[in-house]
């Protein structure tokens, strides 16, 4: 199912006044990125937005149309401010409807807590056109309309959706990285690195500095679709710190 040709991308909403309050931490947006990145997507844009319909609106509309695929976390439980699915909807131009097949499976896993009561049936409701993503850990299901995916925002609930996923969307070639590590600050280095990655087309170098035991360093993450372009552009950043005198750390610092 993959397209190595083309780069896949995915934007990111996440729902939830209790993220931007900093009650809760989100942990979402970095177990989303790394499962996108092992299909060969990757995570061009988030946002993080409130229990708004119309914020939420604005948001999967803009990201949507920017993106092969839209990601939602949060939102799609049983109370009343989970608004995802009717602001999904409204997106979408298509009805609320309840999902019969969401019906049963809550049906099943209440039968001994108490049984489906008005709350709990919200978590059938879906926009018409939907698939179910399973999900293992409670009975309500994720929700897949095309490329738009609604998911939980209780974070060992995303994964296990995305874990239903797995293998489930068409991406491109996975992103194969490498890390070099270099006791210097990476200003030192701005050059060598452009004229790096300007060498290799096919790949792209971050840097990312830090400061430990006294001394300034970075890691430097080489990225590519391509295991021989990426040996390459790590072969050439090495001998090129190698040249200028740097010592270097294979595998990072």
């Amino acid at each position: 199912m993959n397209s190595p040709d083309k780069i896949w991308t995915a934007g990111l909403v996440i729902v939830g006044d209790e993220i931007l309050s900093g009650r809760t931490h989100d942990k979402n947006i970095a177990q989303v990125a790394s499962w996108l990145q092992v299909q060969g997507i990757r995570l061009a844009e988030v946002r993080i937005v409130a229990d708004d319909q119309d914020a939420i609106i604005e948001a999967v509309n803009a990201l949507r149309k920017a993106n092969d695929y839209l990601f939602t976390t949060g939102g799609i439980g049983p109370t009343h401010d989970d608004i995802t699915v009717d602001a999904v909807a409204a997106a979408l131009g298509v009805p609320v409807i309840i999902h019969e097949d969401a019906r049963a499976l809550l049906e099943r896993y209440y039968a001994d807590k108490g049984g489906l009561n008005e709350g709990r049936l919200r978590m059938a409701r879906v926009p018409q056109g939907s698939e179910l993503i399973p999900n293992r850990m409670s009975g309500a299901p994720g929700i897949r309309r095309g490329n738009v995916i609604l998911m939980a925002g209780v974070p060992h609930i995303t994964a296990g959706m995305l874990d239903a996923l797995t293998g489930e969307l068409e991406g491109g070639a996975t992103l194969l990285t490498e890390t070099v590590g270099c006791w210097t600050a990476e200003s030192e280095v701005a050059g060598l690195l452009r004229e790096t990655e300007q060498a290799h087309e096919n790949c792209q170098i971050g840097s990312y500095p830090f400061f430990r035991d006294g001394k300034v360093g970075a890691n430097f993450v080489i990225r590519s679709t391509s295991a021989d372009d990426l040996q390459s552009c790590v072969d050439t950043l090495c001998d090129g710190l190698a040249t200028n005198g740097y010592d270097f750390t294979p595998g990072g610092i």
